[in-house]
């Protein structure tokens, strides 16, 4: 008898008692208690001029690091509270507090930098050599580096400070916004009713055409009922971020996303080059389903819908069993975590009422752990899912043993682990279908992402990059909003669909988020590193398993066209590699072209 696992996560490990936690308590007191020592010893504090001061100085360096992982630590638990019950006031409440105690630790890595910054660049060099600092030498470069252009320290203070009701202030009422709204549906089943946001999504990919297009308009109209709270949010949450960037005198918008992301503007615009260059292959995929479909043409609610009215039901544990065993033929370290995972109840799986909506995976930096949010309702995209987080978590594994600034990696190679793991998966579904049309169903999956990365986050890419230089000139009005966004969708689609998406800058939470500017194009840049990655891991085979963990142990500590040079020998900037990645990706097209080909 197949043994029954445990779909709940347990995070008594970390802090026991849930919202009510004295531990937890008695962790964010003593928290902001020493915070605020640290605080007055760095005002105390002066930049080291010789290298005997810089090497008492230096144990600045590792109270940020220690603070760094504090806040992480009670941010991830936190976080996990708010995700598995989306009622709990008292998460909510905890939720405001670690905020709070961000944006104190955040001025204080304002003034440590400025410390860095002014310390002589003879002393500055000789104090990298120290042992305890030759494996962050990158991250100690990089913030100080950072510090030379920005405003003073106490100017970067006041804009930490002011932040937390101003700017993050916008992103929470955008939060408010979705959490309040419900939108009137009526089923042609299950009759009238009224929907979360994230209840009538999960329509939008029904198999029943009238259904989906019934939830389009319903949606659509929900939305619209919205534009100005959306536009006022992101209208203002814009303005913030130029305000800012014109008082640091920084004339690129993407300066900032591309300095977060370890990145050149170079390599980014090869990247859209090479996918531009490939979509007339993806859109002959579109005009297919569509034939499928028996639709002249898709219209957007249909990109995603699935091919079968039937899909095949897994169970978690089938899942889990899938997952591992795949792992292994790849590395078998890699499956032994995973197992270590499941077994250790690191994921909070279980469908059931009162969830947020989505997955993540989180860190507990001090208790070296991850944890992982799913909802688990026994589709194979679930099983993807799980690969996919579970990759994250893999990642952070390997670099558990790091000092905690090496292991601050951005987003954009933060999706290389996650979607190498979720490929090796996908592939072993499509390998093992027991029948043509399962192996088309799971072809078509593979694809399916291929133009969510190409297509849809082309859009949102473009749809930013205009809107930011509109917002410039001044506020910009909701209806123009959705004109910028249907000619964003247009051009990424190649004008392959017969309706679009208007509202999309209302409905994409990702407009909304604070902490990462332009939360877009990071994610189609780690799908095509790791899929490059995955090319050359097929390649080499079992071998590439120990020039894998060490490329993500390298992640928080070089550019990523420094990373790709010293782990694969490629040069971002230049094409070959972008063609290699999207040639896999072409490749299934290619395929499924030809199985559907009458």
């Amino acid at each position: 008898m197949e043994k029954v696992l445990n779909q709940t996560w347990d995070l008594d490990v970390v802090f026991k008692g849930g919202s009510e936690s004295e531990s937890l308590d008695r962790f964010l007191v003593d928290l902001e208690s020493d915070l605020q020592g640290y605080w007055q010893h760095l005002k105390k504090t002066s930049a080291p001029q010789t290298i005997d001061e810089a090497l008492n100085w230096k144990e600045n360096i590792h109270k940020i690091q220690d603070f760094s992982k504090r806040i992480v630590e009670a941010g991830a638990y936190i976080g996990c509270l708010n995700a598995q019950d989306v009622k709990d006031q008292h998460a909510k409440t905890l939720n405001g507090t670690i905020q709070t105690l961000g944006a104190q630790f955040e001025s204080c890595s304002t003034l440590l930098d400025n410390q860095m910054d002014n310390i002589p660049q003879a002393v500055w060099e000789e104090l990298l050599k120290d042992d305890e600092l030759k494996n962050i030498q990158f991250p100690l470069n990089e913030s100080r580096d950072k510090a030379k252009e920005k405003l003073s320290a106490e100017q970067e203070q006041l804009v930490n400070a002011l932040s937390i009701d101003g700017y993050h202030g916008w992103g929470e009422l955008y939060d408010t916004i979705v959490g309040n709204m419900s939108i009137p549906f009526t089923h042609p089943e299950k009759g009238e009713s009224n929907l979360s946001v994230g209840q009538l999504d999960n329509l939008l990919t029904d198999s029943d055409r009238n259904v989906r297009k019934s939830a389009f308009a319903a949606w659509e109209t929900a939305w619209h009922n919205q534009s100005d709270f959306c536009s006022s949010a992101l209208n203002h949450l814009s303005g913030f971020r130029l305000n800012l960037y014109q008082q640091r005198s920084w004339d690129k918008v993407l300066k900032e996303p591309l300095a977060y992301n370890r990145m050149t503007d170079e390599t980014l615009a090869v990247m859209w080059d090479v996918i531009t260059s490939c979509k007339p292959t993806f859109v002959k995929f579109l005009e297919r389903k569509a034939e499928l479909l028996g639709l002249e043409k898709l219209s957007w609610f249909d990109v995603e819908a699935p091919l079968e009215s039937a899909s095949t039901k897994v169970t978690y544990e089938e899942s889990c069993e899938f997952i591992i065993d795949h792992f292994k033929k790849f590395n078998p370290q890699m499956a032994e975590f995973a197992a270590h995972a499941i077994e250790n109840r690191w994921i909070e799986a279980e469908d059931r009422f009162g969830k947020r909506p989505g997955g993540f995976c989180t860190s507990f930096p001090i208790a070296e752990e991850s944890r992982i949010f799913m909802t688990f309702s026994g589709t194979p995209d679930n099983t993807s899912t799980l690969a996919h987080e579970l990759g994250h978590a893999y990642h952070q594994h390997v670099m558990n043993d790091l000092p905690n600034m090496a292991q601050h990696y951005a987003m954009n190679v933060a999706e290389t682990a996650s979607t190498f793991a979720e490929m090796i998966v996908s592939d072993a579904a499509k390998s093992s279908a027991a029948t043509t049309e399962e192996h088309l169903a799971f072809l078509e999956d593979k694809v399916q992402r291929s133009i969510a990365f190409f297509m849809n986050i082309h859009a949102r890419f473009l749809f930013e990059t205009r809107f930011y230089e509109e917002r410039k000139k001044g506020l910009v009005t909701s209806d123009r909003l959705d004109e910028i966004m249907l000619e964003a969708q247009k051009e990424a689609y190649c004008d392959a669909l017969d309706t679009y998406h208007p509202a999309f800058w209302q409905s994409k939470l990702h407009f909304y988020i604070t902490d990462v500017p332009f939360y877009n194009f990071p994610y189609t840049f780690g799908y095509l590193f790791s899929t490059g990655i995955y090319v050359k891991a097929l390649e080499e085979g079992p071998s590439f398993a120990k020039k894998y963990d060490a490329l993500l142990r390298d992640t928080g500590s070089m550019t990523v066209e420094d990373l790709a040079k010293k782990h694969l020998d490629v040069d971002l900037t230049q094409p070959d590699f972008w063609r290699s990645a999207i040639g896999y990706c072409v490749k299934d097209a290619r395929e499924f072209l030809s199985l559907t080909e009458k």
